[in-house]
């Protein structure tokens, strides 16, 4: 812990601790925006990544570090927060390599979300520690869960598993016309 308390915390810390509320509304301002099923597939894997974690949490039920600027009541290994921000920071880059850019984006989109999301999840991570929330080894807890959760979300998805990728596109050519129809 870097002595800091609630009330005293710099701007960026309080941001980053808070940020799980910014991330969310990002994401679901962009799924309203696109009109995408694959940024809403995304956003699923997201949510169930940090499920899994909660769930592994209980599991294990290893205490957060001691001395935090505030008491959580919830266990530490592996941190929700490190494993959703490693799905983001996962995730993001290889759609971005590998899947086409949505036609609702400019293409320089998929420039900028990485280069944006992976700095941005990093300091997240860092911050779990910095603010006393969790220890190293549960924000390594968390890294490793977000990324399988992450790589095997993507395969799913780009090998259209189960026809997952063929259903989302037909829904959301179906969703299109439906929105057109009520003139959104």
């Amino acid at each position: 812990m870097t002595g800091h308390h609630e009330g005293t915390l710099p701007p960026w810390l309080k941001f980053l601790d808070e940020t799980s509320k910014v991330l969310t509304g990002v994401t679901a301002i962009t799924i309203l925006y696109t009109r995408s099923v694959g940024i809403a597939y995304f956003g699923a894997g997201a949510l169930a990544c940090t499920l899994g974690a909660k769930a592994i949490k209980k599991a294990i039920r290893q205490q957060r570090p001691v001395g935090g600027h505030r008491k959580k009541i919830s266990y530490g290994m592996p941190s929700t927060h490190a494993s959703g921000a490693t799905f983001y920071m996962t995730y993001v880059p290889l759609a971005c390599m590998y899947l086409e850019v949505h036609r609702s984006l400019p293409l320089w989109a998929g420039l900028v979300a990485p280069a944006v999301v992976v700095p941005w999840m990093g300091a997240i991570m860092y911050s779990r520690v910095t603010l006393g929330h969790h220890t190293w080894a549960q924000v390594a807890g968390g890294f490793a869960w977000g990324v399988l959760a992450a790589s095997v979300w993507f395969v799913l998805w780009s090998g259209d598993a189960g026809g997952v990728q063929t259903l989302g596109a037909a829904l959301e050519v179906w969703a299109g016309k439906v929105l057109a129809e009520w003139g959104w």
